[in-house]
């Protein structure tokens, strides 16, 4: 169908603004450009009981910051399920600022605690830091869920783009460590190593995401052409140490129908079922990259943020 009416004058103000794309910036100024842009178009923040800034320990012995929202106050009778969110970004630009109001959202509507993370960024920290953070920052609410009012056995995972990404491995990892999941949430997730879709093709320029910036972005974060074969990057085709995709949690995967990444979305999608997962992919139509975050501007995205809290709330058993 058509571009969403909505989405369209989204596009043209875009244009009219003229803004330098992310490509033709410094990392540090495309990071000041999104902070800046990011609350835009979205929703309002829901208001929250409490929301904390929490610094998590990481492997190489560093700190992270993380933002823990409970939507009501936790209670240690009854702990809550909870949501481990990873921004999007290009792995390069983002943070539990820039995601806020979407995690607030979450929290509300699929009533439970959320857990934002604010893995390190490229090009300061390349491939695979921010897969190594994310992995982190899922152990380590695993192994303190008690003390925070969250149930261990009722955690999903998931993200926007890049921290879909990140979200498709840590999957894999969690099952692998023992860890259990009830859900992974993947929105528009990035998958493949080298873009070659036929929708990285049809939409690689004008409709946001360009197929220069995700170059970019990608060239921030591997060390060298060989990270694009590695399974923690391309979880799609990624052959460098791939894992076996069966035994995984459900997938709930959201794409765009005007979205470079949606091919490699639905095929991962259909990877995930080969193996014998289950999954629910929902297309959205006459969407962009980046939709999720433009709820205060186009009404339809309501009905996609509805779609996700409740893929959650039945994931966790919450009626």
């Amino acid at each position: 169908m058509p571009l969403n009416p909505k989405i369209e004058q989204v596009l043209e103000m875009i244009a009219k603004a003229k803004r330098p794309a992310y490509h033709e910036l410094t990392p540090q100024q495309a990071r000041a450009s999104y902070e800046k842009s990011a609350p835009i178009l979205e929703i309002a923040s829901a208001p929250m009981f409490s929301v904390e800034d929490l610094a998590l320990p990481t492997r190489d012995g560093a700190t992270i910051r993380a933002r823990l929202y409970y939507p009501v106050e936790p209670g240690w009778a009854e702990p809550a399920a909870a949501l481990v969110y990873f921004h999007g970004g290009g792995f390069t630009v983002g943070s539990v600022d820039t995601h806020d109001a979407l995690c607030r959202m979450f929290a509300r509507d699929a009533q439970c605690v959320v857990l934002s993370v604010d893995y390190r960024l490229a090009p300061e920290h390349k491939f695979p830091t921010a897969v190594n953070d994310a992995f982190d920052a899922l152990t380590w609410l695993s192994a303190n869920a008690a003390l925070y009012g969250v149930d261990q056995a009722r955690i999903a995972i998931g993200g926007d783009s890049a921290g879909g990404t990140l979200a498709t491995v840590c999957a894999v990892l969690a099952r692998d460590a023992g860890i259990p999941l009830a859900l992974q949430l993947l929105i528009y997730p990035g998958a493949t190593g080298h873009q070659q879709t036929d929708s990285h093709t049809r939409l690689s320029d004008g409709f946001l995401l360009s197929g220069d910036t995700i170059q970019w972005f990608f060239g921030q974060y591997v060390r060298d052409a060989d990270d694009r074969h590695d399974w923690r990057f391309a979880p799609l085709d990624g052959t460098r140490g791939a894992p076996a995709f069966a035994g995984l949690a459900p997938a709930w995967i959201a794409t765009a129908e005007y979205d470079p990444l949606s091919d490699e979305g639905a095929a991962y999608a259909d990877k995930l079922r080969a193996a014998g997962n289950v999954v629910t992919l929902q297309r959205y139509a006459g969407m962009i990259h980046e939709f999720f975050k433009m709820g205060g501007f186009v009404p339809e995205v309501a009905e996609a943020h509805a779609d996700a809290a409740m893929a959650l709330r039945a994931a966790f058993g919450i009626d």
